[in-house]
């Protein structure tokens, strides 16, 4: 079993800023669960340009609001707490919150932790080794 909280890996590794988001990364690619589970934060007014070319994404919304856009279909769809988009189609998209929007984005396969975006919003597919959680 594994316990961890936000608080906890504040300031470590597994706490990702950008000017526009900050992503702290609960369950990664090493805990060999299949998925990684993160808490993202992002800053109201920005907009955000992602595509997942290699990964299944589901965003869950706990609070604030925006708009997420398929660029791929032109579609915007309003989103706010208890909303949900699931990016099962690795869709073009643009995530423009309103107000600070706090999500819980669940990926996979798992990221490592050590992805960065490119020019297009795409991470690469990384693997990783999978730790012993008792470590």
């Amino acid at each position: 079993m594994i316990v961890r909280t936000l608080e906890e890996i504040s300031g470590g590794e597994r706490d990702v800023r950008t000017p526009t988001w900050r992503s702290r990364r609960l369950v990664l690619a090493r805990e060999g669960v299949g998925f990684s589970m993160h808490e993202t934060v992002l800053a109201a007014g920005s907009v955000n340009d992602f595509w997942y070319a290699h990964h299944v994404e589901a965003v869950f919304v706990v609070s604030g609001e925006g708009e997420v856009d398929d660029l791929d279909t032109g579609t915007t769809h309003p989103l706010g707490p208890g909303s949900l988009y699931l990016l099962d189609g690795h869709e073009h998209h643009r995530l423009r919150p309103r107000t600070e929007m706090t999500t819980v984005c669940v990926f996979n396969p798992p990221l490592t932790g050590r992805e960065v975006h490119d020019e297009d919003g795409v991470y690469p597919l990384l693997t990783e080794s999978v730790e012993d959680p008792q470590r």
